[in-house]
């Protein structure tokens, strides 16, 4: 779990990078899944958030794209 916990802390810094409002946000959203279920005692229940968080992790690294604004009218 710390392992994960650890990798998408990681992934959002890479992923969002120089945007200090999504780096806070990607944190505080991470931060608060975990603590939401840190009482969490099922197995079944554990593995089933633990896939969608790693699943979170690829889509992150895979899936977003930072534009980043060089000219009046280029991206």
């Amino acid at each position: 779990v710390l392992k994960l916990f650890k990798l998408l802390h990681r992934t959002r810094q890479e992923v969002f990078k120089n945007d200090t409002r999504a780096l806070e946000a990607a944190r505080q959203k991470i931060n608060e899944e975990f603590k939401n279920n840190q009482d969490e005692t099922s197995e079944e229940k554990i593995n089933e958030l633990l896939k969608m968080a790693s699943d979170v992790e690829v889509i992150l690294r895979t899936s977003v794209i930072q534009a980043v604004h060089t000219d009046s009218d280029k991206i």
